[in-house]
């Protein structure tokens, strides 16, 4: 009796010890410490988040007044869709997606940055968040797949494909270069087929591609600025430096080389001179 008193006891020590070895599931986070978060395994407060305001970002106003329109539905309680803003670098695309975190965080909007490595943790996140009141944006910034990474099919599922709907108070926001998220490679227009009446059928394999985009219900496309759009950007920052406006007429020139060094106008160029510019000028 005593032996198997002691075999029962040596038994559930080391049943303590492999479940002290398992996985132990996420933890909510302290709500009330920040309005953005990110996942690393846990959700991680972001204790100073990028503060940007939806005014300070010029040259793109069809696609703020956009998102700012599907945000404030969501916040609302109302039908919104998950978001995938995709075109050129330095346009504005994350900028607009903090932009929107600061204008509506008061009201109840909370932001939590995912890498695409994590996304195969959406299950989790969509756990731990969805009995809360707030309304929560998971925010992927430059996402793109290789072919076969599990992110892939995990944000398919959260998207619109799992057997559980998503919760209503969560939408996905994701930046891209690409549309499709996907590499294209020439070899996948030789599985196109044509029909007798002339009809086009893309592929399998560009199908699968195009289907992860197509479950983003809204769509944001950007564009590399024009030359004037660009200078007022670079007047708009320089004056939120405190450069005057005389100094900054003829910081113009400057501006128009700083782009052609860099390769590019974009909203990013243009706030990297700015902060370039103004520093000379406030040591001088």
């Amino acid at each position: 009796m005593q032996a198997l008193e002691t075999l029962l006891a040596r038994l559930e020590s080391l049943v303590g010890r492999a479940e002290s070895l398992l996985p132990q599931p996420p933890t909510p986070p302290d709500w009330r410490a920040a309005t953005a978060f990110r996942w690393r395994g846990r959700l991680e407060p972001v204790r100073h988040p990028h503060r940007i305001q939806l005014d300070d970002l010029l040259g793109v106003a069809d696609q703020k007044a956009a998102i700012e329109r599907n945000t404030r539905q969501f916040i609302a309680g109302r039908p919104a869709n998950n978001v995938l803003l995709t075109g050129a670098r330095g346009t504005g695309k994350s900028s607009l997606v903090k932009g929107v975190l600061a204008k509506f965080a008061k009201r109840g909007l909370r932001l939590i940055e995912v890498d695409r490595n994590d996304l195969v943790s959406l299950p989790e996140i969509i756990d731990l968040i969805a009995d809360r009141p707030e309304r929560f944006i998971v925010f992927c910034d430059d996402l793109s797949f290789e072919a076969a990474e599990p992110g892939y099919k995990a944000l398919k599922s959260a998207l619109d494909g799992s057997i559980a709907g998503p919760p209503e108070n969560l939408l996905i926001y994701a930046t891209s270069n690409r549309r499709h998220l996907m590499p294209e490679r020439m070899a996948e227009n030789l599985e196109t087929t044509h029909t007798a009446d002339g009809e086009i059928h893309p592929g399998e394999t560009t199908e699968e591609k195009i289907s992860l985009s197509e479950r983003f219900g809204l769509w944001l496309s950007f564009y590399p600025f024009d030359q004037e759009h660009y200078l007022d950007i670079c007047a708009h920052w320089l004056q939120r430096f405190g450069v005057s406006e005389k100094s900054a007429l003829a910081g113009r020139q400057e501006a128009l080389q700083w782009a052609l060094q860099r390769g590019g106008r974009s909203g990013r160029i243009a706030w990297q001179f700015a902060r370039d510019f103004a520093g000379r000028q406030k040591c001088s």
